[in-house]
């Protein structure tokens, strides 16, 4: 093979591959969370509040994995910490957290307030 045909061929790859990449699925993000127990061990701490207004992320708990899409606000809570994106502890203290979530009912509900602080779940 001659250096330009090498040439074409790596360019050719590159291009595909960072196409393939593009194209992943939105699961491959943080949105499986593990809930643990200790603050030292966690990721991400998460205060909740009572109001939606109050809120940096308006959290939907899905109940199935592949729900899950992006970093949306639709979060699965998974059984066992290395199946986890992230691992998240709740604090009881809003100072103590990095985010504030508000828990909704309803799937639409469910996006960034604050996008300031969407960078803790990619």
């Amino acid at each position: 093979m001659n250096n330009i045909f090498k040439g074409k061929l790596v360019q050719i790859i590159i291009a595909l591959t960072i196409t393939f990449i593009s194209f992943l699925p939105a699961t491959s993000f943080a949105q499986l969370v593990y809930s643990t127990q200790y603050k030292y061990d966690a990721d991400v701490k998460v205060y909740v509040t009572q109001y939606k207004y109050e809120a940096d992320l308006i959290v939907y708990k899905c109940n199935y994995k592949y729900e899950v899409e992006g970093n949306k606000g639709l979060w699965y809570f998974t059984d066992y910490k290395y199946d986890a994106k992230k691992k998240i502890y709740f604090t009881d203290y809003k100072y103590d957290a990095d985010i504030k979530v508000y828990f909704t009912s309803y799937k639409y509900e469910a996006g960034w307030v604050n996008k300031s602080k969407q960078h803790l779940f990619y």
